[in-house]
């Protein structure tokens, strides 16, 4: 498993966030290995994540969570099994109100 984050903590464990919506996705293609199901912008300078799903954009917020949770990796080995941290998951990004569409200006000339 790769472990991919901009941010880590003190020890150098990536910091990841999870993304909570409501409502349904619906995808169009499937695909076992991976899913990609909108482009998520996020702005530091008033910690207001944007996720823009097809023609449409919800308005999240950051909330901290109250326990802190971990992301492990079993890892095998000489007939052991022990458990790798791979991130440490602090906040969630919520996206509870109504998606908004883009809207385009087209000229009708």
């Amino acid at each position: 498993m790769n472990c991919y984050s901009d941010q880590r903590d003190n020890n150098g464990i990536p910091e990841w966030a999870i993304i909570e919506l409501q409502g349904l996705i619906q995808v169009k293609k499937e695909n076992a290995f991976y899913r990609i199901i909108g482009d998520l912008h996020y702005y530091n300078k008033n910690k207001h994540p944007v996720l823009v799903l097809g023609h449409h954009v919800l308005n999240g917020k950051e909330i901290k969570l109250d326990q802190p949770m971990a992301v492990l990796e079993k890892v095998m080995s000489d007939n052991r099994t022990s458990y790798k941290v791979c991130a440490i998951v602090k906040k969630k990004l919520l996206f509870k109100s109504r998606p908004k569409p883009i809207i385009s200006n087209m000229d009708k000339s």
